[in-house]
């Protein structure tokens, strides 16, 4: 087996004598050449932890491992990780060459291997044009392939990447996520990507890991985050709009198991029979307004009635509310009805997720996907 190229243990961070506590026993791990995106709102943990593997601080307790060593105590120079921060941080009065070339001078390389490594990663980032201008004539993307540049020259074992394109506008963004593809594509580099930005990370990453209060909520690969979330918290975060989540309960009819919320009835298909609680217990049900179908009066499913219409260019985000519940779907610009229409919804069983109404986790997934309590 293949050793990782990172792996966090059990790491934690406390600040004010463990009166906060910023990250809270985290387990990850990294393969070579695999891109994870850290992910979460603000004040989650994730540039803290950021900031403990590349040595800026150290845990409170647990262990960082580098191709299998413990990097804890080991200066941030000492750990060939390269980080490249949401603001550029470029020396604007250099040319790009310069730029690019200045960490290596500064630890004594030769000339003809710093030049090498200069060409090589303008040529891979497409600077080499612009190697004489200075940093201050260039825009925001090309800043930003400067950044990171300077520090692919450096050749780190890992790519640190904390919210590289916060600061660009959005084609900026979008031409800069095809870039760190294609990048990443090209030299297989291992990367860690922190953002709170999900498109960022559905978009990038091989695996994401979703945090929220110092905690990993899940981690996994992408289009399982997305359409098996293992806990609320990533149910609710990823996706625009993002899941709905309606509290109930359950009832069972014999072999018949049903979710109950006032007025909203859904059946439960039979494979929530083995791992749903009991009658009347408390459960979150959840569905994603992209799977959730309208049809007119008379079709079996939700009744309800339309109190808002969202256009959203091709798409518009209808919000159809049944008794004291709302559901959000997604449908064709096109075929929107309009506010106060009747509608039914169809409600496919293979896309509801069932949520324990006491740890929030999903109730189908093992604790080991890593959905943290």
């Amino acid at each position: 087996m293949t050793q990782p190229k990172l792996e966090l243990v059990a790491l934690r961070k406390e600040y004010d004598g463990g009166d906060v506590v910023a990250v809270d026993g985290i387990d990850l791990t990294v393969e070579r050449g695999e891109t994870v995106a850290l992910l979460g709102p603000s004040g989650c943990g994730k540039s803290t932890t950021l900031n403990m593997i590349v040595g800026l601080e150290e845990p409170t307790a647990g262990d960082i491992h580098i191709d299998g060593r413990s990097v804890i105590g080991l200066a941030p120079g000492k750990r060939n990780i390269g980080l490249v921060f949401q603001d550029y941080a470029v020396f604007t009065h250099m040319t790009v060459a310069k730029n690019l070339s200045f960490g290596l001078e500064i630890g004594g390389l030769p000339r003809s291997e710093i030049t090498r490594r200069v060409g090589e990663a303008a040529e891979l980032l497409g600077l080499s044009s612009l190697l004489k201008e200075k940093a201050a004539y260039l825009g925001g993307s090309q800043l930003q392939r400067v950044a990171i540049g300077r520090t692919l020259v450096t050749q780190p074992a890992i790519l640190l990447l904390d919210e590289p394109l916060s600061n660009l506008e959005a084609e900026a963004r979008q031409a800069m996520r095809r870039e760190l593809r294609r990048l990443q594509g090209k030299i297989g580099l291992t990367i860690i990507y922190v953002t709170h930005d999900q498109t960022e990370a559905l978009s990038l990453a091989d695996r994401i890991a979703v945090m929220s209060a110092g905690k990993i909520r899940q981690y996994d690969r992408t289009s399982t985050v997305y359409g098996d979330p293992a806990h609320v918290f990533v149910a609710g975060f990823i996706g625009s709009p993002s899941m709905n989540l309606v509290r109930g309960e359950i009832r069972r009819d014999g072999p018949a198991i049903s979710f109950i919320s006032d007025q909203l009835q859904v059946p439960l298909p039979s494979r929530f029979a083995g791992v749903a609680p009991g009658h009347g217990e408390p459960v979150i049900f959840g569905i994603r307004p992209e799977n959730i179908m309208i049809t007119r009066p008379g079709h079996p499913g939700v009744t309800g009635i339309v109190s808002s219409v969202e256009p959203r260019g091709p798409e518009a985000i209808v919000t159809v509310r049944s008794g004291n519940k709302s559901l959000d779907v997604v449908v064709p610009a096109a075929d929107r009805p309009a506010r106060g229409d009747e509608v039914v919804l169809r409600i496919p069983a293979d896309h509801i997720v069932l949520f324990s109404g006491e740890t929030d986790r999903n109730l189908s997934l093992s604790p080991i996907l890593g959905a943290a309590a």
